[in-house]
């Protein structure tokens, strides 16, 4: 503390000194505020007095000087406030370098900001520390941040997946952790445990910590922290049997540059084979030559510490701040006073000549002994990166990473491991250290037990497992390219019964309880946001298994089975539609089709449907109708031969149909469901709009058997909800009374469960898949599940046998739409033969519009003559004779048509009075 104290005096005594013959107002006055009794604080006070001397002996014709004001904080925030205070009040300082810690720098810039003065720090590389508000703290010191980019080049080089962080519990340590996390997430690799040492832990303290990381399966640690703290890490660590074969280390830059303040059998026994970053300084003809005399005044000023006489990277900086606050100064030249104005924290004046400083350090660039000087956003510009490794007392280059290339030619020179190793370790162990081995979670759960069984041993009351997928994930590991120590841990309750649901399995994995679990564990969503899962080797899916219903043969409407149900409406409607049609066609020129209104609906009814059996006697006289009737018997054939063949089948033969169709009929009418206990398919209900309490859970198949037979009226289920692998098995056994309906709800198949970013995911769903490959996985489910289907059915699925409207959906359509044509083509003619008759009735404006219409449908009601009949209709071109009007009830007419048949047509007087039909003189006898 003396001796510190002493050369700090002795410095700023000869600084005054030199600028006694100043003037004033060209002499800055600049404090310093440093721990003096750290190694960093005796190693910048050194560099700043050499900086100072050497600055101005080179630029002895400058008209502005430096006046140092040294103050010591003591590694005290307070201290640390207290000699800033002074320097600012007493002394009216234009600038202070410092302060050292971050800690320090988060309060002082404050006042920094009050008094318009410029706090320049070359220790603080907290990338925390700078924000918009610190417009008056400037870093000449490469932030923390800067090289997290470095050592994730380092991880991705040696293809590292996982990460452990070490880091000193302040903020310094706090700091750059966002960064690192950040960076390792670029390069796939993921920090499995982040262990923070408090600076007061105790050697007991850190132990308990060094042996709780040994005994996960990480391997790679990146260690960030002060050399205080540091020195006796590594000591512990190598207690722990932490610096040995299949370990790795990487320290970050400050931790790296101080090796050489450690005592040298820290160094050799506990420190070999470790790798760090560290700011690249490259070499010079004047770093050489500063480093000799600042070696000489470091003994000189602090003989105790002569060991740890190196400039190292905080007293490049150091000097290079000195002289870029000097240049600043020689571009401000004058020094302004101080302003009269008090701001209201801690009642200190406002500089003039910081804003002024301030603009002029950001300005400077310059080489200097770290590189190239320059600000960017008032932190150093970030340079290239040395990665070393630790040999012997000291440490050797074995690459350089750049911002922009990465490491440079994409690799290292030979690096050796801990433990004099000179192979790469893997970064992980498959078993902790301790020798205990993996801990694989087995779900309890009573029913398929071809596929998981959990019993105990009724000798020794051992817990035994075995079944399908026991063996599947015996199988598997032993295609793993190195050995894999595990054992089975029941998931159960102290009394046997099982501890929870498949999804809190899972998560008991997550939280380290168990390393892996098996089972038949199927792969979902939420599961998967805790843990990771390997390649399923179970198909996937959810399907519905129903019971199976039976035609009733003597069932009084057996015959109405062979045709669905919207089959036999639209075929009555069609028929209807039909008679209408054929009606509207014959009307006016068959006397079939007239008559009193019975005998029209009659006719409707009736032509169409005797024309299932082939027997109407009607004759029809319209080749529109005509080509209607031929249509319309080809739809009779083919949808009377359906009928009967579907009948036959059904009376001969025992159709089977699924009593429930869809989830819609199931959620219309209410019914109760089924799910297996445990299972993720009682969520995916509710998403399918079942209500809870109408969702039931079981257990054993035999249970699920009953709640199925006896149906949702009678206290059980309509329908049970089953994964893909336990619906074969449950039809194998039930074939012939239950089977699946509706679509298959997609999902994952089973997998195994493995804690996130886990190393054996990979290896094992390679494993997985070599054993799907050459069909190990299918015989050993071959071995559990003798018969996987019913024997009468390919897959177990029927669907409703009545024949649906979809068969005839064309034939209907066309027989429509020929029908329609036909009759549009009807009217048409009617409209244009009767044209002036309809044009007079319409434009007739003595008459409602109703009326008109009844006009025109009476007009229709006629009978076309005869002579129309024969020209038109029947097809006969010969040209008329002339013709003579008679009254139809004085005559009685016999016409000849064009295939010489005789109608008798007779009408009624009261219709007669009216009419008179216009006929060929030659057809009249």
């Amino acid at each position: 503390m003396a001796v510190a104290s002493g050369a700090a005096n002795a410095s700023e005594t000869a600084a005054t000194a030199a600028t006694e013959s100043s003037p004033n107002n060209s002499t800055f006055r600049v404090g310093v505020i440093l721990d003096l009794d750290s190694l960093i604080g005796r190693t910048g006070v050194n560099s700043l007095s050499l900086a100072l001397s050497d600055f101005y002996s080179v630029n002895s014709n400058y008209t502005t000087r430096l006046v140092l004001h040294v103050r010591n904080s003591n590694e005290q925030v307070l201290d640390a406030a207290s000699a800033a205070l002074t320097l600012l009040k007493e002394l009216e300082v234009d600038a202070i370098i410092g302060p050292q810690e971050s800690e320090q720098a988060n309060f002082l810039i404050r006042l920094g900001e009050r008094a318009n003065v410029p706090f320049i720090s070359f220790s603080v590389t907290s990338p925390a520390v700078v924000h918009p508000s610190s417009s008056y703290f400037v870093q000449t010191a490469i932030t923390d941040s800067a090289q997290v980019g470095a050592i994730a080049s380092i991880i991705k080089h040696f293809q590292w997946n996982q990460i452990v962080l070490v880091y000193e519990d302040s903020h310094y340590g706090n700091s750059i952790i966002p960064y690192l996390v950040k960076s390792f997430q670029e390069v796939n690799a993921r920090v499995t445990y982040r262990n923070s040492i408090a600076t007061s832990a105790t050697d007991d303290n850190v132990l308990q910590e060094l042996y709780r990381m040994k005994t996960m399966q990480t391997r790679v640690f990146v260690v960030h922290m002060s050399s205080s703290l540091a020195s006796r890490f590594f000591p512990h660590a190598k207690r722990a049997g932490m610096m040995v074969d299949g370990y790795a280390w990487i320290l970050t830059s400050r931790l790296m540059d101080s090796l050489y303040s450690f005592e040298s059998h820290v160094v050799i026994e506990s420190m070999q084979g470790v790798l760090g970053v560290k700011p690249l300084i490259p070499r010079s003809e004047k770093l050489t030559s500063v480093s000799q005399r600042w070696k000489t005044k470091f003994v000189h000023d602090n003989p105790n510490y002569a060991l740890q006489a190196e400039l190292g990277l905080y007293g490049v900086w150091a000097y290079d701040t000195l002289f870029a606050l000097a240049m600043a100064a020689e571009r401000v030249k004058l020094r302004l006073p101080t302003s009269s104005q008090k701001t209201r924290f801690f009642d200190t004046e406002i500089s003039l000549t910081g804003p002024k400083l301030l603009e002029a350090i950001s300005e400077v660039t310059f080489k200097g002994l770290a590189g190239n000087f320059r600000l960017l956003n008032k932190q150093l510009e970030p340079s290239s990166f040395q990665i070393l490794n630790v040999v012997g007392t000291g440490d050797r280059e074995v690459g350089i990473w750049t911002p922009n290339e990465g490491i440079i030619n994409k690799k290292l020179k030979s690096v050796i491991f801990p433990g004099e190793s000179t192979v790469v370790p893997k970064g992980w162990e498959v078993v902790p250290a301790g020798g205990n081995k993996l801990r694989i979670g087995v779900p309890v759960q009573p029913g398929f037990s071809e596929f998981v069984k959990v019993e105990k041993d009724p000798r020794n009351n051992a817990t035994l497992f075995s079944g399908c997928y026991i063996d599947t994930f015996d199988d598997v590991m032993a295609k793993l390219p190195y050995p894999v120590p595990y054992e089975f841990v029941a998931f159960e309750k102290s009394d046997g019964s099982s501890a929870g649901s498949y999804d809190e399995l899972a998560y008991q994995v997550f939280l380290q309880n168990y390393d892996a679990a098996v089972g038949d564990i199927t792969i979902t969503y939420n599961r998967s946001k805790y843990v990771d899962f390997t390649i399923p080797f179970s198909e996937g899916g959810v399907d519905i298994i129903v019971p199976i219903a039976y035609d009733d043969l003597n069932s009084k409407w057996i015959f109405l089975k062979p045709l669905a149900k919207d089959l036999w409406l639209t075929a009555i409607a069609l028929f209807i539609l039909t008679g209408v049609a054929l009606w509207i066609l014959e009307h006016r020129f068959n006397s079939a089709y007239r008559g009193p209104p019975s005998n029209h609906a009659g006719m409707i009814f009736y032509f169409p449907f005797m024309s299932l059996v082939f027997a109407q006697r009607e004759r029809i006289v319209s080749n529109l109708a005509r080509l209607v009737v031929v249509v319309w018997m080809f739809v009779v054939l083919i949808l009377s031969s359906t009928y009967t063949a579907s009948l036959s089948a059904r009376l001969t033969v025992q159709r089977l149909q699924p009593a429930v169709t869809d989830v819609l009929q199931l959620t219309r009418k209410g019914d109760f469901v089924g799910c297996h206990k445990g299972s993720f398919i009682f969520d995916l209900l509710q998403d399918l709009g079942f209500d809870k309490s109408k969702i039931k859970l079981y257990e054993l198949p035999v249970e699920v058997h009953e709640a199925l037979s006896e149906g949702s009226e009678k206290g059980g289920i309509s329908a049970f909800f089953s994964v893909r692998a336990y619906t074969k098995l449950f039809l194998s056994n039930y074939c012939n009374k239950y089977t699946t309906v509706g679509p298959t709800y997609p999902t994952e198949g089973f997998a195994f469960v493995f804690p996130k970013a886990s190393v054996l995911v990979a290896d094992v769903s390679r494993a997985i898949i070599e054993q799907m490959q050459n069909g190990r996985i299918k015989g050993i489910e071959r071995q559990w599940i003798k018969n996987p289907m019913c024997s009468g059915g390919s897959d177990g699925t029927v669907a409703s046998n009545s024949v649906p409207l979809q068969s005839f959906r064309t034939l209907f359509g066309v027989t429509g739409g020929i029908t329609a044509t036909c009759v549009a083509v009807f009217l048409c003619r009617y409209l244009y033969q009767n044209r002036y008759f309809v044009r007079t009735v319409t434009s007739s404006s003595n008459t409602t519009f109703w009326s008109k219409v009844r006009e025109v449908c009476k007009h229709f009601d006629g009978r076309e003559n005869a002579a129309t009949i024969g020209t038109n209709l029947v097809g006969n071109s010969s040209p008329r004779s002339s013709s003579t009007v008679v009254p139809v009830s004085s005559v009685h007419v016999e016409i000849i048509d064009g295939v010489n048949t005789v109608e008798s047509i007779s009408e009624s007087a009261s219709e007669s009075t009216s009419e008179s039909v216009s006929v060929s003189e030659s057809t009249i006898v």
